[in-house]
This record gives structure tokens, C-alpha cells and sequence, in this order.
């Protein structure tokens, strides 16, 4: 129980800074999320102050597309040894839906879709940078997709209490999240602005086009580097579902600069509606950052003073005689075609700048063989790695996938994992014997086997419908999906024709192990006895009888 009220339910989340869980709320009697922080980051003082300032903050923000915050504080708890120690905690409204970055698992998204998704966020951004809030840690992790499509951003005001606090670089690191969405600001240690939290959505749009961040590195500071001096790839290149346009507008975001990059959420949403609609988005000139970071300086330069007033002074006389007209329109239709021929080629080279002459495109290698596909990678100069993976889709000795993925830009000697089938997984079948037959199917299928047939046996001592044995046997290893088939007790037992057995024979006969039936004598007194008393009649014929079944022996006793 946190603050008297909030009651901490099942945890639904874990993140670097946090785990959530849901909660009840029992004054109000709603359902919240709860952000439990990591008990480290409450060392600080100065962080529990700024921390619960930014909270307030973020608690006045209210908008469709913000994830609310309802109340944050701290409460003294004790820890596995006992000590007592401060857990900062969050009341956030509580979200159905999924987080984008689970989304973005599942593979790239639909560009309208994508489209549709970074719309909501931006308009989110608007929204708190119109209210003089940036967020500062905008990755899919804190967006989530409601149940109904609506876009929901959270943790505002909360990278700031962190970063402005004098916390440890390693709380630091593990509040701000994973450096592959840190501007160039960011990583170069800068002031921050709104500029900056566009950037990152720039990030997350490529993810959502690409499955992937547009960098990559074995650690952060590999990943901060790139965001600084790397240029990114067009979003095209790894998916060729992304338009030309869409290409524009993610590579303006990324701007290394944060004067050339989008200056407002408004001018980035108004670029990816026009990119969605199948428009390229127009270059503009505008003023709406003096709004948000200062008004800009707009002073003439000295050539352009001079030429006013070269222009505006009435007093000045031509002295040089005027070009006849042809060579005027003549220069204007030179200078024309060599504009164009410089741009038609500055068009044809972009691509030979995509692939420097050290880098090399991982090729698509699915439904190759290993070898095949470790011959492909020698050639191109990329060491390849064998790493067998089960599937239940590709063919056992065939290639699932690579790391990197196909498609991607590497340096030449990057080594490339390859990931081959081995199969489907294998499953244990299990021991269903003495089952019935409902609960030895529904077993088996539980353990991602497939029922097969079913065959009767006539068994003295199972009842009717209970397993016997299965095929393949209890404990043994099949792929998973197998078949599994069944014999199972018919309850009956097969009764020999005992006419002509001596009473003694046939009555042991019937209690043996194979019949386990009951021998009942019944003397017929019209005929005259022989020796050894032969059964003449039996009450049930030759053939398969109910278990534990009583069967007369008549026999001569007259």
C-alpha cells in the first residue's frame, strides 16, 4: 500500500528506471498504473526535490495523446536487509494497449500506419512544448498504442528531473534509456530543447519503417558517436516500401544540426501528412521557432545593404550601355541548363554516396544452404558465423535469417551471424497410459503434439476407453506438431469356443490372466456322465465378451 490509497497490484512492465505495476486507487476507486522508481535513484536529495517538481509539471498536462499523471511521491519502505529506504513512486493512468517498441518487434510497420502512430506523438510534442515542456527520452518504450488505436506518450518531466539532478552517470544512463535515440545535442552533452525531442521522433519513425534504430554499435558511446558524425541511410534503402517522400522527411529530422532540422512538431506533423498523401513536402521559410527558442537575428548583410541601396538610389546614372536583349535571354537559358545538368547529376551520383567503395549490402540469404550462403559472404569479404536456431516454418538446413539483416550497409569485414534451421523444436511426448482417451488427447495436445488415430484392444483388466500405449511412447522425442496415435482398451476380452474341454480345463482357462472371466458349472442331468465331465454347452458364444463376464459350463451328470 503506497500513500495510504494506492493499492500495488501485478507487474505488468520492468524497464532501466522502473517496474509498473497495476494498482487500485481505493479513495477514488479506479484503476491506475503505478511507476515503482528504482530505490538507488532516491539517494539523492536533489533528485527527490526536482523530481517531484517535474511530477508536478507533468501532472498539469492534460491531453488525449499524454499519459496522465495522478500523483507521485515517496514511501519508506525496507529492503532485503532490512534498512530503510526511500521508493519514489508515479500514479499514472492505467492504458490498455501495447508498447510501439513491442510492436516494432514483430517487424516493420505499414508507412501509413507509421504514419498515423508519429502523428499522435508529434501532436503530443506540440502540445508540451506549446506548455514549455520537453521530454527528452522520446523511444518507443514510452509510447504505447491503446487497445483502440489511439497514440498515448508518458514519462514527461521525468528525463529532466534525472539529467538536472546530481545523480551518478550510471542513473543517469539508466533513466535516459538506450542512447540509440539521444540527439546529437544529447550526446555531445549540449543543452537541450523541443528540437531535440524531434529528433528523436525522426528516431522512432525510422524504426517503425525500418524495424531498426538508424544506428548501431556494441555499446552507447559507439551509438552517441554515429548520432554525431554518421549520416543515416535512407529508410528506403532497408525497406523499399517507404516512398521517396517519407525518405525526405525522416532524413530532414535527423539533421545533425538542430537549425536545419524541423524547428516545430506543427511543421514536422504538417510533412508527414503531406508525405502520407503521397505529396514530397515543400521547402519552407518560417518564423514559428521565435516562439520557442528566441526571434531570429533577420539583418541584411552588407552586400545586401549595399545592393538596396543600389537599387533605391534614384540619383545614380548608368554609365555602361544596356546587352542587346538576345545575349541577356541567352545567358539566362545557359545558366538554366547547367543548373539542370548539375542537379541531373548530382541526382545520379546519390546513390554511388549510399555505398562507399569499404561497405558492403548484406545480401538476402533465406532459403540458402549454409554453404551457400557462407560462399556468398567470402565474396563479398564478410566473415560469416553458423548458428543453428529450430523453426517451425524453414526447413531444417536452411537459413532463417542474418544479423545484420538483409538489405543493411556494413564495412567490409563486419562479421555476419547466420542463423540456419535446424528443424522444428523437439517435444517429449507424454505418458498418457491408464489416461482416458479425452484427457491423453487433450495432454498431448498441451505439449504442442497433434492426436492421431485410435486403435481398440481388447484388454481383461483396463476399462473401456483408458490408454494402453501410445506411438510414438511416453518419454520419447518427436519434432513439435508431431502425431501421436493411440490404442486404447476395446473393454472386452475374446471367449474360445471350450466345447469338449474337460469342466476342469475349461474352468481354469476361463480364470487365467488373458480372460479373467468366472467359470459357472451347470450339471444337465438328461444325459448320461463321462469321465472328466466335457462341457457340451457354453452359455455366451465363441467371440469377444464384456470383461469380468460370467460364462456357464454345462456339462453331463446324469
Amino acid at each position: 500500500m503506497l500513500a495510504g490509497r494506492y493499492r500495488v497490484g501485478a507487474l505488468i512492465g520492468r524497464g532501466g528506471m522502473s517496474d509498473v505495476h497495476v494498482g487500485t486507487d481505493l479513495r477514488l476507486g479506479r484503476q491506475v498504473a503505478i511507476k515503482l522508481l528504482k530505490p538507488q535513484l532516491a539517494t539523492d536529495p536533489a533528485f527527490r526535490m526536482r523530481f517531484r517538481q517535474e511530477a508536478q509539471s507533468a501532472a498539469r498536462m492534460a491531453h488525449p495523446t499524454i499519459v496522465r499523471v495522478f500523483d507521485a511521491g515517496e514511501e519508506t519502505v525496507q529492503d532485503a536487509s532490512g534498512h530503510e529506504v526511500q521508493l519514489p513512486f508515479i500514479v499514472m493512468e492505467f492504458v490498455e494497449g501495447r508498447l510501439l517498441k513491442d510492436i516494432i518487434h514483430d517487424g516493420p510497420l505499414d508507412p501509413i500506419a507509421a504514419s498515423r502512430v508519429i502523428d499522435g506523438v508529434l501532436t503530443a510534442l506540440e502540445y508540451s512544448h506549446r506548455a514549455g515542456v520537453v521530454h527528452r527520452d522520446i523511444k518507443p518504450g514510452n509510447i504505447m498504442i491503446t487497445t483502440g488505436g489511439q497514440v498515448k506518450v508518458m514519462d514527461f518531466g521525468i528525463a529532466r528531473a534525472v539529467s538536472d539532478s546530481a545523480t551518478t552517470v550510471a542513473q543517469t544512463t539508466a533513466i535516459l534509456g538506450t542512447a540509440s535515440y539521444f540527439s546529437p545535442e544529447q550526446a555531445k552533452g549540449e543543452t537541450v530543447d523541443a528540437r531535440t525531442d524531434l529528433y528523436s521522433t525522426g528516431v522512432v519513425l525510422f524504426e517503425m519503417l525500418t524495424g531498426r534504430p538508424p544506428f548501431r554499435g556494441d555499446s552507447p558511446v559507439a551509438v552517441a558517436y554515429q548520432h554525431v558524425s554518421e549520416r543515416p541511410v535512407k529508410p528506403s534503402v532497408i525497406n523499399p516500401k517507404v516512398s521517396p517522400a517519407l525518405d525526405a522527411v525522416v532524413l530532414h529530422a535527423l539533421a545533425k544540426d538542430r537549425t536545419v532540422r524541423y524547428q516545430t512538431a506543427a511543421e514536422f506533423r504538417a510533412d508527414v501528412e503531406a508525405a502520407a498523401s503521397g505529396r514530397v513536402p515543400q521547402p519552407r521559410k518560417t518564423d514559428e521557432t521565435s516562439l520557442f527558442f528566441g526571434t531570429p537575428t533577420g539583418a541584411l548583410s552588407t552586400s545586401e545593404l549595399a545592393l538596396r541601396q543600389l537599387t533605391e538610389d534614384d540619383t545614380m546614372s548608368r554609365t555602361q550601355r544596356r546587352p542587346p536583349a538576345i545575349w541577356i535571354w541567352s545567358g539566362i537559358i545557359a545558366v538554366v541548363v547547367i543548373v539542370v545538368a548539375v542537379m541531373y547529376w548530382a541526382f545520379n551520383l546519390q546513390p554511388s554516396d549510399d555505398l562507399p567503395s569499404n561497405a558492403r549490402e548484406v545480401p538476402t540469404l533465406a532459403g540458402a544452404t549454409w554453404e551457400e550462403a557462407a560462399d556468398q559472404l567470402q565474396a563479398l569479404t564478410l566473415p560469416a558465423t553458423r548458428l543453428d536456431e529450430s523453426s517451425d516454418t524453414v526447413a531444417a538446413g536452411e537459413v532463417i535469417r542474418t544479423e545484420p539483416a538483409a538489405g543493411e550497409i556494413v564495412d567490409t569485414g563486419t562479421p555476419v551471424k547466420v542463423y540456419v534451421s535446424s528443424g522444428r523444436e523437439a517435444v517429449t511426448v507424454p505418458n498418457v497410459v491408464n489416461k482416458s482417451i479425452d484427457d491423453a488427447k487433450a495432454d498431448v495436445q498441451a505439449a504442442g503434439l497433434t492426436a492421431g488415430t485410435e486403435t481398440r484392444e481388447n484388454s481383461p483388466t483396463v476399462a473401456e476407453g483408458v490408454v494402453l500405449a501410445t506411438d510414438p511412447e511416453g518419454g520419447a522425442s518427436i519434432e513439435a506438431g508431431g502425431t501421436v496415435n493411440f490404442r486404447i482398451s476395446s473393454g472386452l476380452v475374446t471367449l474360445p469356443d471350450l466345447t469338449g474341454q474337460s469342466l476342469q480345463a475349461a474352468s481354469d482357462y476361463l480364470g487365467t490372466s488373458q480372460l479373467q472371466l468366472t467359470a459357472v458349472p451347470v450339471p444337465d442331468g438328461s444325459c448320461k456322465s463321462q469321465p472328466g465331465s466335457p462341457v457340451i454347452r457354453q452359455s455366451l458364444p465363441p467371440g469377444d465378451v464384456p470383461q469380468k463376464s460370467e460364462v456357464q459350463l454345462t456339462y453331463c451328470a446324469g
